[in-house]
C-alpha cells in the first residue's frame, strides 16, 4: 500500500503547477520553513505563500514539480521524507539544479492529518552551498 504521504505530495506538486497557492498553504503547519534557495528560508504561511507567487514568477509561471523515487522513514507523528524531486519549467538559464535530492518534514495535528514543517527542495546540497 502506497504511503498517503506520497498522494498528499501529489496534490502539494498539483496546487503549485496550478499556481493555487491558497489550497498549497492548507499542506503546510503554521510555523512551517520553505528553503527559497540556499541562504533563504521563508517562515510561517505568508511568507511561505509569497515565495511561491515569486518562485512561479522566476520560472515564467510554467513550473512543474514532479518527486521520482522516494523513501519515506515515520516516527509517531513525524515523517521525513526524502525524494527525488524533478522541476521541469519554461525556463532556459537557471541557477540551481533542476533534478535534486529533497528533504521533507510532516507532522500530524490533532485530526490526524500531515503537514508539511520543514520544505526543502534542495536537501543535503545546502551543505555544499
Amino acid at each position: 500500500m502506497e504511503h498517503e504521504l506520497k498522494e498528499l505530495i501529489k496534490k502539494c506538486d498539483l496546487a503549485i503547477k496550478q499556481e493555487d497557492f491558497d489550497t498549497l498553504m492548507n499542506y503546510y503547519t503554521d510555523d512551517a520553513i520553505l528553503v527559497v534557495k540556499p541562504g533563504m528560508i521563508a517562515r510561517g504561511k505568508d511568507e511561505i505563500k509569497s515565495a511561491f507567487i515569486k518562485i512561479a514568477q522566476y520560472f515564467n509561471n510554467s513550473i512543474v514539480p514532479t518527486q521520482g523515487e522516494m523513501h519515506i522513514l515515520e516516527a509517531g507523528d513525524t515523517a521525513l521524507v526524502i525524494s527525488q524531486t524533478l522541476l521541469d519549467a519554461d525556463k532556459e538559464e537557471v541557477e540551481f539544479s533542476m533534478d535534486r535530492r529533497a528533504t521533507y518534514v510532516f507532522k500530524k495535528n490533532a485530526q490526524g492529518e500531515w503537514l508539511c514543517a520543514i520544505d526543502n527542495s534542495y536537501g543535503t546540497e545546502l551543505i555544499n552551498k
